[in-house]
């Protein structure tokens, strides 16, 4: 098809099939520019993310308008940082609620923020709202010039953003995130493409290394599963395992807590972008 659409809703599933009952393949969020690549029945259409990941996605969340799009990007973009951000119709907490996004969703700045620190916005489908400035990053600069420590830190702070959140499926935002969710959040975030699955994948930023080369930041991949690792043996990952149904802390050393020995087993090698 070669065109492309919006995503306008907050949160808009991608799915395996092109139907609502089926499994969930991943998430786009707010302001994401994905590619058509197929129309179906029903409503629905096969996309492509900016990172590559194809799903079934409903029209009803997507904004195909070619003046929309130009509009929307020719426009300075900032990111949602907060873990859920309502977009009112006014600079007060009285206001009503135009949407509520997550983290990782964009805005478009339309005006400096007010003494208030109350910024106007735009969303992509050209409804505008305000927000507060402090929920609000500029988008991630070129890594590649990033000090490696500090870009090592970053992406543990980044995923442990989501700690406490319950495993999804496909999901990928604080409502709801699986283990490859976690971690390509982290990294896309970040403004590092790596493959959004379980997996090292050509072509994406990432390359194969031992475990015992693995550094904080670095991942882990192990069958059916991917956590980052904190250094130590230490690890943060989302995980679906009896007891924690979550994002939480566990480790892949036996001296230390929370120890993991299943994984362990489990384990087929790290990857690094380094």
């Amino acid at each position: 098809m070669n065109e492309s659409a919006l995503v306008h809703v907050p949160i808009l599933p991608l799915m395996t099939a092109p139907r609502e009952r089926c499994e969930l393949s991943d998430e786009a969020l707010c302001g994401m520019a994905v590619e058509l690549l197929e129309e179906r029945p029903g409503g629905w259409f096969k996309v492509r993310t900016p990172y590559r990941y194809e799903g079934y996605a409903h029209r009803g969340g997507l904004t195909l308008d070619r003046a929309q799009l130009d509009k929307w990007g020719s426009l300075p973009k900032r990111i949602i940082w907060k873990a859920q951000a309502d977009v009112l119709n006014e600079p007060n907490v009285q206001g009503w609620q135009v949407t509520s996004l997550t983290r990782g969703a964009q805005v478009a700045p339309l005006e400096p923020a007010n003494e208030g620190g109350w910024v106007k916005v735009a969303l992509c489908d050209g409804r505008e709202g305000y927000t507060k400035a402090g929920f609000l990053r500029e988008p991630p600069e070129d890594w590649h010039g990033v000090e490696e420590a500090k870009l090592r830190q970053r992406l543990i702070d980044t995923a442990k953003l989501y700690l406490g959140v319950q495993y999804r499926w496909g999901g990928k935002t604080p409502q709801g995130i699986d283990c490859s969710g976690l971690c390509s959040m982290a990294y896309l975030l970040n403004g590092i493409t790596i493959w959004r699955d379980a997996d090292v994948k050509e072509g994406f930023e990432m390359r194969k290394i031992t475990l015992e080369e693995a550094g904080p930041g670095d991942l882990i991949f192990m069958k059916g599963h991917v956590v980052m690792h904190l250094g130590g043996g230490d690890i943060l990952h989302a995980t679906a395992h009896n007891g924690s149904d979550g994002v939480v802390y566990n480790s892949l050393n036996p001296a230390h807590a929370g120890y993991r020995e299943d994984l362990t087993k489990i384990v087929k090698y790290a990857g690094t972008i380094f």
